[in-house]
């Protein structure tokens, strides 16, 4: 029963209580967006296109260092021998395809290189092996090469 009564005197104390305020509220209505914040129309379209203009250059950013990202994975995919991916070379053309790797990063990656280099090659794996000592090894190695050029030398059918 009570919720009858509230439907019932609710519903028109809403409508009568609407009609009161809404007078008011159209005076309001009438300001546009610049003078409600206070400023000239001439203001508030500097204002906006400012905001425009720093979006763009947001977006610029954003989109030089997915690109950025980009280049870096498809160089880690080509190191690696991994399948290309679609979306990394797509980021690249939408930043106009000639995309360079920050400084930073270009460094890190050099060094990377330099130091898979220094392992792949043979001094690098005997230099990981415990135990050796490189110096000497040269030593022997050149005096045995010493010995046998003297040995050569002293050979007649040579």
């Amino acid at each position: 029963m009570a919720f009858m009564v509230k439907t019932m005197v609710g519903g028109q104390l809403k409508n009568l209580t609407g009609s009161l305020g809404g007078g008011e509220d159209k005076g309001d209505g009438d300001k546009s967006a610049a003078e409600a914040q206070g400023m000239s129309r001439e203001e508030y379209e500097e204002y906006q296109k400012q905001l425009v203009e720093e979006k763009m250059e947001r977006d610029a950013q954003f989109t030089q260092r997915k690109a950025e990202r980009a280049t870096l994975r498809s160089h880690f995919r080509d190191k690696y021998r991994l399948p290309k991916n679609e979306t990394d070379e797509s980021q690249i053309q939408m930043a106009g395809g000639d995309v360079e790797l920050p400084r930073e990063l270009a460094k890190m990656i050099e060094e990377d290189t330099e130091e898979e280099e220094e392992r792949a090659s043979v001094l690098g794996q005997l230099a990981s092996l415990p135990g050796l000592d490189l110096g000497s090894l040269k030593d022997k190695a050149q005096t045995t090469l010493g010995d046998l050029k003297q040995s050569a030398e002293k050979c007649h059918i040579m």
